[in-house]
């Protein structure tokens, strides 16, 4: 089976935790990201040039597991992806790699052409992680 790298925003942290945690009870291999600002309150409580460095390197770690991952995995409820979600989908394209989404109510038409298709639910993706 192949193995996943799932990009999501910060305000669907709790969502893609509980879809993260049924694929790897399925066996998947699930790289994730470092929901910071769901967990610590977000980079605007991070003073001066701190939050540069817990920016960049919350970005660089999260573009080492989509390097890692054979597919990538967008969970864009409702069709919100936010600005690093974008950057990653541009990075994971760059790559080459076959991206998924959860929703195909993307208003961008620029992100819904890079996906390759869309699953609703951990059972849907995992069909076509097999």
């Amino acid at each position: 089976m192949k193995s996943v790298t799932l990009c999501a925003s910060n305000r669907f942290s709790k969502q893609a935790e509980s879809f993260i945690a049924e694929l790897r009870k399925h066996g998947v291999v699930v790289y994730s990201p470092h929901f910071y600002t769901a967990n610590y309150g977000g980079l605007a409580k991070v003073e001066g040039h701190n939050k540069k460095f817990i920016a960049m390197g919350l970005t660089l770690d999260h573009f080492s597991k989509i390097r890692r991952g054979d597919v990538v995995f967008i969970y864009n409820e409702d069709g919100y992806s936010g600005n690093s979600v974008t950057l990653e989908i541009g990075f994971a394209t760059a790559l080459d790699k076959p991206i998924y989404a959860l929703s195909n109510k993307d208003e961008e038409a620029c992100r819904d052409i890079l996906f390759a298709g869309y699953a609703a639910t951990p059972e849907e993706l995992i069909q076509v992680l097999q």
